[in-house]
Formats: C-alpha cells, structure tokens, sequence
C-alpha cells in the first residue's frame, strides 16, 4: 500500500496521517545520517583543496586545464548542459529528474575548481549532491510523485545544513526557494528533521559550524530603522548587480562559437589576467580566488576595501559562467559584508553590523527568501553577537531584509525559481526568475 505524504481526508485520516508521519521520520533521519556523512566528506575534501591551494599558489596557473577538463567530463557523461542548482528546484517544483551521477561529477569538479583557484562557494555542490541523492533514491523506491519531491528537499535541507550548521534557514530555504509567495510547509516536519539529524551526524565527523561575531549593533529606535531601511534599499540595488553580472556571462556564452571545453579553458585563462590585474594595487593577494571565508570574518570585524564587493562579484561571474563548480551563496555573503562594512558608516552604522545586515539582505535580494534570511540572521550572528537579540535588534535585520526582498524586483540566482505570486500585491503572476524585470 502506498501512502501519499498529502493531506487526506474523511475516515481514513485517522489511520494514513500516523503511518504517513512514521514513515517521514524513517525517511528524514535515513536521509539526514547519509547526507551527514557525504556532506562531512565533502566538507574534508574542500579544506584540504583550500589548504593544498594556500600552500602551493602556482596551482592558479592550472585553471584553464581544470576548467577544460571539467567541461569535457561533463559533456563526455551527457551533462554538458546541466543547470547546477536550477535543475534541482525542477525537482522539487515539477518532479524533474536529477541523474545520480550528478553528486559525484559535482562534488570532484567542486573541489577541483577551489584546488586551483575558481572563485565559487560550496553550498551549490552540496545543494545539488544532497537533492541528486535523495531524488534518485526517491525514483528508485517508485514513490509517488509528491513523496519524491519532499525527500529531494530533506536531502537538500540535510546537505545544507550539514556543511552551514544552520538547520532552521536550511529547512525553511529549501521551502521558500522554489516558488516564491508560496511555502511547500507540508515538508516542514520531513525537512527540519532531516536537517537536525544531518547537521548532528556532520558534527559528529569533525565539520565545524559557521558563525560570526558582530559588533556595534544598536537597539530599534527611530533613527536606526530609518537607517536599516535605507540599508536594504542599497542592498536591493546590489542584488540587482549581482544576479545581472553573474548572468552576463552565460548570455555571452550563447553568442560565441565556442565549444564548452574551449570556453571553460578561456575563462580559467581571465581569472588568472583578473588575479594579476589585482596584484598591480594589492601585490600578492588572492582575495577573490576561492571561497574567501576570511575576508567575511574580516568584513564582520568591521575591515574591508572598498572595491572589494565589485571585484569578488566579477570574479564569481568569470569562474561559474566559464563552467566550474561551486555555488554562489558565499560569493553573496562575501559581496554583501564587504559592500555593507563600507556603506554603513556613511549612513552613522558601525561597519562591523553593516557587514551583518549586507550577509542576510543581499542574500534576501538573489534568492528571494526572506523568511530563510532572518532566520540566517538569527543562527549565523546570534550565538557570538548576544546584543542581536535584546534591544528589539533583530527587527532591524527583518527592515533591511523586507525593503531589499520587494526592491530586488524579480531577479534571481537561479532560473528554475518562480514567483508564484507579485512582491507588490497579492496576485498571481507566475513568472520564472531573470524573465521579466520591468513588473
């Protein structure tokens, strides 16, 4: 007998709706320990590629063989057109496939670009090789169509939360990402299960958290709101630059000749021209090679260079749009704390808390999820930053994140989301993101 994870309804609810939640907790908990562990391996590997790149710089000089070796790996296993995080949103919003072998392909080819030097986060790989996981197994136990699409997002929700240690937004985001003004609650039990038990079996295996201290974080007060708001407005401007770089380079990529492997090896090429462009005024840094975990730390301490948010958004468009792998999400959150370190004090905010607002607002912008991005406020900043949440301070956060939320228009990181719903008024408008920017 099959249990749809739908509501049902007359007598039967007595019966199905006890056998439904047992089996989700069987699901989440399974899911969330085998998440845990791959996102733990994942989470090795990576510092170990950081650690190998920091060691040996001349690695830089290997991207354009690593980016034509990954395009050419992909288009060898058919996958040469693969939609990286989109095509897992499919899944979960229309029941598309995503093939078993993309977990793997993305997890090498994730490590590889940070090995040498590729500008990209992790949380796009993670994304990708939890939801791949937990679709296939979906497929493979021939689950109803809804079931399939709940335990690919406990498997994203489990990855998420496993390499971030931020189980309450990785839950929520998996929700709230696919379509917005619409929230898949009915996965609510499934996701934040899962993401609990995958965040403590990653814990378990030695993978650290991520949080950051901030200072100079003022009470609610009149002057403050009008400053936070004036914030989101920035940073809704900023998330508009941001997802129209990051696209620029796959608009380009449509109008030349170039094959995938030639065009991943060019582009390896230009971020090594952009690294030593750099050096002419920063000699010897790699600022924006890789991740850059240590310039948000230094931005939430409240230190950054000015051109640093541009350069960081440039780097990343450069790297993904070339056909490496990674994600975009720690390239927002680097974007967003530089950019929010410098603009606070013109506005009379500490750097160190406009470094904080910029993570959560400019993330808020590019994904579309406010909900998740107070909830990233409140598990990233709270633990070592206890000012966050006396003082009303946290409503300075949701002020900053709504403005940036409606004035962000309906742009996107990823083209697999919809907007279900107007961020002006309650209408439906059913529109995918990045294809009409002028409603």
């Amino acid at each position: 007998m099959k249990f749809s994870f739908k509501p049902t309804g007359g007598p039967q609810v007595w019966f199905s709706q006890p056998m439904i939640f047992l089996k989700w907790m069987l699901f989440a908990c399974v899911t969330g320990l085998v998440i845990g562990v791959v996102s733990a391996a994942f989470s090795a590997c990576f510092h170990w590629a950081v650690h190998l790149r920091a060691k040996y710089p001349w690695l830089l000089l290997l991207l354009p063989a690593a980016g034509a070796a990954i395009a050419f790996v992909y288009r060898a296993c058919g996958m040469e057109h693969n939609r990286g995080t989109s095509q897992v949103l499919d899944a979960v919003g229309e029941d598309a496939p995503v093939p078993l072998r993309t977990a793997p392909l993305v997890f090498v080819s994730t490590i590889l670009t940070h090995l040498v030097g590729g500008s990209s986060g992790r949380e796009g790989a993670i994304l990708q090789i939890g939801g791949s996981i937990a679709s296939s197994v979906g497929r493979y136990l021939r689950l109803e169509a809804w079931d399939r699409r709940a335990l690919t997002m406990c498997g994203m929700s489990a990855a998420f939360s496993a390499l971030f240690g931020t189980p309450l937004a990785a839950a929520t985001f998996v929700m709230e990402v696919v379509s917005v003004g619409v929230l898949y609650d009915a996965a609510i039990v499934p996701c934040v299960l899962s993401a609990f038990v995958g965040l403590l079996t990653a814990r378990t295996l030695g993978v650290p958290g991520t949080d950051f201290t901030l200072a100079g974080i003022p009470d609610l007060a009149p002057l403050t709101l009008i400053q936070a708001v004036g914030m989101g407005v920035l940073f809704a401007l900023l998330s508009i630059l941001f997802c129209r770089i990051m696209h620029l380079p796959t608009e380009l990529r449509e109008k030349s000749r170039l094959g995938s492997v030639s065009w991943a090896a060019l582009g390896g090429g230009l971020v090594i021209g952009l690294t030593l462009l750099v050096w002419l005024w920063n000699p010897g840094t790699f600022d924006y090679n890789g991740a850059g975990e240590d310039i948000i730390h230094a931005a939430a301490a409240g230190q950054a260079r000015p051109e640093a948010f541009l350069l960081k958004i440039i780097f990343t468009a450069v790297t993904l749009g070339a056909g490496f792998k990674g994600g975009e999400i720690v390239p927002v959150f680097f974007t967003g704390a530089t950019f929010g370190c410098v603009a606070a004090p013109l506005l009379g905010l500490h750097p160190s808390f406009g470094a904080g607002l910029g993570m959560v607002s400019l993330f808020c912008g590019v994904t579309n999820c406010p909900v998740t991005s107070l909830l990233l406020a409140v598990e990233l900043f709270a633990g070592d930053s206890p000012g966050l949440l006396t003082g009303h301070s946290l409503g300075l956060f949701a002020a900053s994140i709504g403005v940036s939320f409606m004035l962000s228009g309906y742009y996107g990181l990823y083209n697999g989301q919809k907007f279900a719903f107007s961020k002006l008024r309650h209408e439906p408008i059913n529109l995918r993101a990045n294809e009409h920017t002028e409603r």
